[in-house]
Parts: structure tokens; C-alpha cells; sequence
């Protein structure tokens, strides 16, 4: 069940968020905006990343010292790639770390992170799991935003023997960036995560580089590769390091997804082998069934895209045209691909936005300018 809080947040004093990326930044922005937390500092390999922290105004302090910037933290949010996590809460915490601070990390699997750093900070501090489910594609303290955990899930994997109130002051702490927090076994956790967010992220690889491969043979594959083919493997633009990491460490809930993917593919590969288009079509709608039964959030496990399309004449400066409508209003567009554009005739653009407001603003707008414009 969702975390519902009792009544205002406490507040904090010093918050440690080491690693200033993506998700690490985006929890220093959200919580500056509030006055629930006196001093929020943050702790990075690199100095260039610190100094856009501190010029975007994520940090009220800044270090490389991991020692000098967990002291005296009642939170220390360890916010790296998972290898990272695991390196920095059994190595160098344990030597650094207040006594009785409480430590949570975002790391993508939750299992093996548990286990080990509770093990590593007993007697000296609390740590309980934590894994926002949001992202982008974008990465670095450059894409970090306040507001992108709203609507989120933010999943909290407490241990065996978490002390309850140290599980509702972060869960209430968390709760302030708008994400809807809920409380989850860690190895149920890494199930999870394993069927809905990293098999696809290995499917949209193996089929990326199958494409890529059967291009060799195919003169002009990859250049019809393009639409579905594109929004299909989206994906795959993460970086791989952090892949790498998560995938080794929640080893067998992956390769159990993976079976049982191969089992499902082995089912349409039969059927079209033996030409049982009964079998395709039992296949293909159940497929279809559930994915209508899905439910509608905003923000889940793999960050959606909100795009339209918008039917464009062949004339000089459309583009621009286009987009400056959507500029005047102060909109940024995420994404934007032309799919088709023939001399004479026009063509179409796709155009992706973060949220399901602006991709519904900008269908007014263009559509009040006289496009033709609709949802995809």
C-alpha cells in the first residue's frame, strides 16, 4: 500500500547526497525548494559537476571529501551507479558516517545492496533501500529537475529490524518531491524490476544489435529502421555502465525473466513455423488485452514519452514555424523527429514532451494555429 503521511514532515538538518546526477540532483532541487531540510550538501568525484550544482542551486555546500560531507549528515542518500554504491556504503562510510545517521541509495536493484549495507552499518547508522521509479534519457546534473519525481513511484525497502520511525521520517521526507512512496521486500523488489524494467531493457538491446547485425547482409536496413523501430528501442540510450552494474547484481531474477521471455518467443516462433496463424492471433491479442489493462501512471519504471505528430506543407522555415509556437509559450519539447518530408508534398514531425499536460498544450496551440495534429 502507498505511504500516506501523518500530518507535516519533520524537518532536517544537514542532508549528504553523494553523487550529483541525474536523480541525486534532481532530490538536492526539490528539496531546496522547501524548508524542510536546513543544509543540503553534495558530494561528487567531479569538481565541474559541484560547480554546476552549485550554479543551478541544487547544493548549499560542495565537496569532493566524502568524509568532510557526510559529517554531521542525519541523511546520507548514496545516489551513484550501483558497483559504486556498494563500494562506498561497505568501504568508506562505516569510517565516516555520524553516529545513528540514516543512509538510503537509488540504486536500481535492491537485494544485494540491503543485505551488505546493513551489514556494513550496523552499530554505526541505519540504512534502508530506496529506488525511484523515474528517469530520462537524458543523464548528469545538467537534466536534473525539481519536479521529476512528481507522480513517481519511489519504492522503500526497509530490512528486517528498521526501526519504524526512521522508516516514516524518510518516507515522509521523500514524499515532499511529489512521488507516491510505497514499501516493498527488497528481493521482491528485484523480481519486479526484473520483468518490467530490465528484461525490456535487454529485449530493445539483443533487438538493436539483431538489426544492426542482419544490416551487414541488408543493404538500407537501418535507414527503414525508423518509427516503431525508434520508440521500440528507446531505451537502449541509457549507459551501458549502469547496466552493467545492475544486471550483475540482480543476476537471477534477470536470467529467470529472461527464460521465461525465451519461452514466450519460443511460442510465436512456433506457431510461425508452422504456419498456425490460430496461435499468432491467440498470441498477439492476448498481448494486446493486457496491455489495455495497464495502468495509466504518469511515471513508472521506463520514463514514457508524451509525442504527437503533426502534419506540416513543404514550404521554407516550417520547422521553425512550428516549434515557435510552442516556444512563445515557454514550452521545451523533448524530442523531435522528422518522419517524413517529400519535396511539393509536406510531410509530418514528431514532437516529444516530458508530461501529458504539455503534450495536451501543445496539441492546442498547434492545433489552434491550423495543424493537423494528433496523439501517438
Amino acid at each position: 500500500m502507498p505511504f500516506r503521511p501523518e500530518g507535516p514532515p519533520r524537518p532536517w538538518g544537514k542532508v549528504a547526497v553523494v553523487g550529483v546526477g541525474l536523480i541525486g540532483g534532481s532530490l538536492c532541487l526539490s528539496w531546496r525548494r522547501r524548508d524542510l531540510v536546513r543544509e543540503v550538501w553534495g558530494v561528487d568525484r567531479s569538481p565541474e559537476v559541484l560547480e554546476e550544482a552549485r550554479r543551478r542551486g541544487a547544493v548549499d555546500r560542495a565537496t569532493l571529501d566524502l568524509g568532510e560531507g557526510v559529517a554531521g549528515a542525519e541523511l546520507v542518500v548514496l545516489a551513484t551507479p550501483v558497483e559504486t554504491i556498494l563500494r562506498i556504503g561497505e568501504e568508506e562510510l562505516p569510517r565516516v558516517l555520524s553516529p545513528n545517521a540514516l543512509v538510503t541509495d537509488v540504486g536500481s536493484t535492491k537485494g544485494e545492496i540491503c543485505r551488505r549495507l546493513s551489514r556494513a552499518l550496523a552499530g554505526r547508522g541505519v540504512f534502508i533501500g530506496g529506488h525511484p521509479l523515474a528517469g530520462s534519457e537524458d543523464q548528469g546534473i545538467a537534466a536534473a529537475h525539481p519536479h521529476l519525481f512528481e507522480n513517481a513511484v519511489f519504492v522503500l525497502t526497509p530490512s528486517e529490524g528498521t526501526p519504524e520511525g526512521a522508516l516514516r521520517d524518510l518516507a515522509a521526507l521523500v514524499s515532499t518531491t511529489g512521488a507516491e512512496v510505497v514499501f516493498m521486500d527488497p528481493d521482491l523488489h528485484d523480481r519486479v524490476v526484473a520483468m518490467v524494467s530490465h528484461l525490456p531493457q535487454m529485449v530493445a538491446v539483443a533487438l538493436v544489435n539483431a538489426v544492426e547485425r542482419a544490416s551487414e547482409a541488408i543493404p538500407g536496413l537501418m535507414d527503414m529502421a525508423a518509427g516503431g523501430f525508434r520508440d521500440t528501442t528507446r531505451i537502449t540510450s541509457s549507459p551501458p555502465d549502469i547496466w552493467k552494474d545492475i544486471l550483475l547484481t540482480n543476476r537471477e531474477a534477470a536470467l529467470e525473466a529472461l527464460a521465461l521471455f525465451r519461452e514466450n518467443l519460443g511460442r510465436i516462433e512456433e506457431a510461425v513455423r508452422l504456419g498456425n496463424g490460430k496461435a499468432i492471433f491467440e498470441e498477439f491479442s492476448r498481448a494486446r488485452e493486457t496491455r489495455a489493462r495497464l495502468p495509466r501512471r504518469p511515471k513508472g519504471l521506463i520514463p514514457p514519452s508524451f509525442d504527437i505528430g503533426v502534419s506540416v506543407p513543404d514550404r521554407p522555415g516550417i520547422i521553425y514555424q512550428v516549434t515557435g509556437i510552442l516556444a512563445r509559450e515557454g514550452m521545451n519539447i523533448r524530442d523531435i523527429e522528422i518522419l517524413r518530408l517529400r519535396e511539393g508534398e509536406g510531410g509530418a514531425l514528431r514532437l516529444g514532451f516530458s508530461s501529458e499536460e504539455e503534450r495536451e498544450k501543445a496539441l492546442s496551440l498547434l492545433s489552434q494555429a491550423g495543424y493537423e495534429v494528433r496523439r501517438r
